[in-house]
Order: C-alpha cells, then sequence, then structure tokens
C-alpha cells in the first residue's frame, strides 16, 4: 500500500483545488520555493492521517481554512487516494479514498463517497499500519533524529527484555532439573542400600 495521490482544496494556503500527480511507490520528493506551500501540503496529510489533528476546536477548524485577502472559504478537503493491491486497509478495492472535510462547525470523514466515523477510519489506518504506538510513520521536520534515537531505545530495551526471558528459562530450566533430582532423591538412595548388600560391597560402611 502506497499514498498514490494527494487531493486538497481550501485547507489552509490552498484555496483552489490542487491534485498531485500520480506518486511513485517507492521515493517522491516535493520541491518549492520558501512560502509555496510544502508544509501546509505535510500538514494536509498528516490531518488525514495522523492524529495532530483530532479534537478540534471551532477556532481550531477555523484555522485550517484558506483565508486570504481576495476571499475566505467555507468549508475545506483533503482527499489521500491510495493504492491498495496490498488489502492493508481491509476493504475489496485495488484504490481506496479516504477525504476528510473540516468546516466551522463540522469535522467529518468519508470513505470511497460514504461517510464513515472518526473511530472507523482510526480502526482502518491502525490495521493498515497507521499506528499510534508509531508515530513515526510520519516524521516532521527537524524530527528525524527523535525518530532514531527513539528506535535505538526500543531495539536496547528489545534486547535487554529478550537477554532477561533467556536468564528466566535457564532459571526456570535449573529449578526444573534440581526438582527432578530431589524427587530422585529416595530412589537414589535405595539403588544405593541395594549395591551396597551385594557381596562386592560387603564391609563397606552402611548409608545413614
Amino acid at each position: 500500500m502506497y499514498i498514490k495521490k494527494v487531493v486538497v482544496e481550501g485547507f489552509k494556503s490552498y484555496r483552489e483545488e490542487i491534485s498531485t500527480e500520480p506518486f511513485s511507490p517507492k521515493v517522491n520528493v516535493v520541491v518549492g520555493a520558501n512560502g509555496s506551500g510544502k508544509s501546509n501540503f505535510f500538514h494536509a496529510i498528516r490531518f488525514v492521517l495522523s492524529d495532530m489533528f483530532q479534537n478540534l476546536r471551532s477556532e481550531d477548524r477555523g484555522a485550517l481554512l484558506h483565508e486570504g485577502a481576495d476571499i475566505s472559504v467555507l468549508s475545506a478537503f483533503v482527499e489521500i487516494v491510495f493504492d491498495n493491491s496490498d488489502n492493508r486497509i481491509p476493504v475489496e478495492k485495488k484504490v481506496v479514498r479516504l477525504r476528510r472535510t473540516v468546516a466551522s462547525k463540522k469535522d467529518e470523514y468519508y470513505l470511497d463517497g460514504k461517510h464513515i466515523s472518526k473511530t472507523e477510519v482510526m480502526n482502518l489506518l491502525e490495521n493498515a499500519g497507521f499506528s499510534r504506538s508509531n508515530p513515526y510513520y510520519v516524521v516532521q521536520q527537524g524530527k528525524t533524529l527523535e525518530a532514531n534515537l527513539d528506535q535505538t531505545v526500543r531495539d536496547g530495551a528489545k534486547d535487554l527484555e529478550q537477554l532477561m526471558s533467556s536468564r528466566s528459562m535457564h532459571l526456570a530450566k535449573q529449578e526444573e532439573c534440581m526438582k527432578k533430582i530431589r524427587d530422585l532423591g529416595p530412589f537414589v538412595e535405595n539403588w544405593i542400600r541395594g549395591q551396597l548388600a551385594t557381596p562386592q560391597w560387603e564391609g563397606a560402611p552402611s548409608v545413614i
């Protein structure tokens, strides 16, 4: 699964509808002069996919709407088109459109033109790998080092957990062996008594 196309209208600096060319499933680069809308473009993607813009108040929603010297808009939308050939989004479609619309008094989601709840969207995204436990599927500018450090810490914690687990398993096996030895104690003692009672052990000291 990958983002195939992004459509934006009325969101921040994008008054008119803009639609990207189809993205590559590999690496894509967005270039532009300062102030051309690169940051707002990535904000638009996060507006749909992340929890950065959740629980918006009326003034927060208004701040997302385009407001220029010539005209202001009353609503905006961002639509992300996914290539779903691998069915990571659990719907029977190879192309999936997820749209979020916002106005001063409403904030709604649509999946392929059908209205769905925010909870349903979050569940779909979670199943597709956009997990809240891993917020780095979108890495903000200046956050690359932080993401790498977090990954290093997670890897270290995982190694420590495996080490502790293997030690616990070793101690558990050791305790299991000791229990078997203790359980075999009377049997071993009786076996030794039997051996000492045989002629070749005559005169040997008794086992108390």
